[in-house]
This record gives C-alpha cells, structure tokens and sequence, in this order.
C-alpha cells in the first residue's frame, strides 16, 4: 500500500540500556521521507531503574508489580509524548509510536511471547492522540524472533544505490542490519551480542558509576585474554541468524556465572573485566561484519555505545570498513530508534506492513502493533 499524506509522528523508546526514554517528532512525508521536529531524552530515576531491571533478571514476579509498572510507564511515555507536541494541536499529530519497555523477550520458547511495560491505552487517554505498542507480538504470530525491527526503517532511509551499508546499533544490546546497495536487495540483522547492558552494570556494581563515559574505564585496563575467550565460548555468538537476545539473558548473572567458575577469573582488577567486556562487544560486533556478504563498505553507528571511543576504537581495529555514525546519514545516533518507531507507527495507522522476514525468520511481512483510540 502507498504512504497516506505528510503527517506528524511521535515515537517513544526505551531500551535494553534502561537510562530513560528518548523521544521523537517526526514528519513523514513518505515512507522514504522522514524529517526530524522535534527530540527530548527523559531519564529514568534509579528507583524506576533498579525495579525495571529487577523484573527483568529476577525468575519469579510479582503480578502487581509488573500491572503498576506498566500504568506508571504509560503515564511517563504520556508526559514525554505532552512535551514534544507543545507547538502542536492533538489534530496536528496523527499516531504515537510507543514501543515500552522489554521485560521479557522469549522467541524459541514452545510458545514464544514479549512483553513490553507502558500502557497504550493511558498514553491515548493522557495524549489524545491514536497510539500504537506491542509491535513485536505479530510478527512472533508468524514465526517471527519479534526482532529486530528497526532493519525495516532503516532499509526505507538509509539505503544507498552506490555503497554497502551497515547499521550497527549499540544499546544494551548490539545489533546490524546489513544494507547492500541496489534496489530489491535481501536485507539481513540481527542481534550480535550484549553491549552497554554489560558495561553499565559492571560500572555501577564495581566502578560506582552509571556508565563508563567515554570508555575511559576501558581505555585504563587491560584485556583479559583467557576470559575474553570464555566469554566468546557461550552459544549465542555462533548461532545463525535469524537470532535475537536481550537482557534476560546476557546480565549481570550470565557475567557472574563465568567468572565465578573459575578461581583465576574472580581476582581480575574490575577496570581488567571493563576493558574485556567491552573487547567481548567489539570482537562480537566485527566477526558478523567481517563475514557478510557483499562486504560491507560503511558502518553507520547509533545507540548509547556511540560515545565509547574505547568500544569504537577496538570495533575500528577489528574489522575490515569504515565506521561514522548515523548523522552522517541525517539522523544523530540517540534518535534513530525513536524515530523508527514512529515511522512503523504511521505505517500501521496506513495498514502497510513493516517488518522484514529475512530478518526476522517470520512467513510472511506483518502490520506491527495494537493501535489504542482516544475517546
């Protein structure tokens, strides 16, 4: 189906970093076409933070915790949504894109399911404005990982006819989608591995401090060899794509499980474990770019991890392309993910797909998300 009119987007994230929400304003113009409002960042307080990721790591909830979780998200992503669209009427924006907060991401289970926290119903009610969430549920419906999703955003703006691409987005968790050039090209991403969900959880139980900025932590230690190749040993690093992952699985737990398994690994200086965790990234990162086919000339970098020169420093000496970041391509790194959520918001309103079965592994292209009406 063709796009609709131009028309005014919000989309609302928050990853697997869990540091806050980052929204967007958007025009869409078309389904290539997008133009930037407006943009705020939110920050998540420690002790919305620390309850998030609890319900993440821990194997049994509280069922009332995770129903008042879900109705306090949705009157934050409410509030953000408010702020953005200041300048604007309710008429003037035409869908909100609001993808929530992961808590559980199970695609290979017997019945697999996600759940994202902040309701769209209170972001509808709170906003006025048509709002759309859960986009990860229909593609799982059809056999799909659920994710990731933004390969189809970023195969509709940053495909080039001349230049092979990679977007490589470095969040909790990092991911690629692989952007040959051409038209009619099979576009390919995955979930490579974790990367700030590791590095932000090592700084603040061991370092006292949220993240480690600039990589600096990193830069002043040195890599641990012998762990670095136990970390790389887990199976998730040579399983095939389609493959997705999330905090769930690679935390604080998965980390202290192989460090605890081995009496050398737990004397390593926390600045030694940094500089490794992040050499794990990196080395994760370059191997699933160093294989691709066609190779890739460019990779263009976005998420929170683009400000670790550390990180960007070992992923440069470890694989075989050029590495900007996204602003390059017209949009900065922090709003990228936003911004495809606004985008796959418009298009459900427009009943047009947008996921990716070559990325994902579904049968079949899916309209993503369960749209939520104001009165």
């Amino acid at each position: 189906m063709s796009s609709g009119p131009p028309a005014l987007a919000i989309g609302l994230m928050s990853g697997t970093s869990i540091d806050g929400v980052d929204g967007v304003l958007l025009t869409v113009s078309s389904f290539r076409k997008i133009a930037i409002e407006a943009t705020i960042s939110v920050a998540f307080s420690p002790l919305l933070r620390d309850q998030i990721s609890t319900l993440i790591t821990q194997q049994t909830v509280d069922i009332d915790q995770i129903g008042q979780l879900h109705a306090r998200l949705g009157h934050l992503y409410a509030d953000v949504a408010n702020q953005l669209k200041t300048k604007f009427s309710n008429d003037d924006v035409a869908v909100i894109g609001c993808h929530g907060q992961t808590i559980r991401h199970r695609p290979d289970e017997q019945f697999p399911f996600t759940m994202q926290l902040g309701s769209g119903a209170i972001v509808a009610q709170l906003t006025g404005i048509p709002t759309v969430n859960d986009f990860r549920s229909a593609d799982m419906a059809v056999g799909g990982q659920g994710a990731p999703l933004a390969p189809a955003f970023h195969q509709a703006i940053f495909t080039s006819p001349h230049e092979n691409r990679v977007v490589l987005n470095l969040g909790g968790i990092s991911n690629i989608t692989h952007l040959p050039s051409g038209c009619d090209v099979v576009v390919t991403g995955f979930d490579t591995g974790p990367a700030n969900t590791l590095l932000d959880g090592w700084c603040r139980q061991h370092l006292k401090q949220p993240f480690d900025r600039d990589g600096a932590g990193a830069a002043a230690g040195t890599i641990h060899q012998a762990l670095l190749t136990k970390l790389l040993s887990d199976q998730y690093f040579t399983r095939q794509p389609p493959k997705s992952s999330g905090r769930e699985y690679f935390n604080p737990d998965w980390l202290a499980q192989i460090i605890l398994s081995k009496h050398k690994f737990a004397s390593i200086a926390p600045l030694d474990v940094l500089s490794t965790l992040t050499a794990l990234t990196a080395q994760t990162v370059a191997d699933q770019l160093n294989r691709l086919t066609p190779s890739v000339d460019t990779v263009y970098v976005c998420g929170g991890g683009v400000h670790n020169q550390t990180l960007i420093s070992m992923l440069g000496e470890r694989c075989q392309c050029k590495i900007l970041t996204t602003t390059e391509l017209g949009i900065g790194p922090q709003w990228v993910e936003a911004s495809a959520f606004a985008w796959m918001a418009y298009k459900t309103i427009q009943r047009s797909t947008a996921t990716l079965p070559s990325v994902t592994g579904a049968s079949k292209p899916t309209i993503t998300g369960a749209i939520y009406f104001p009165d």
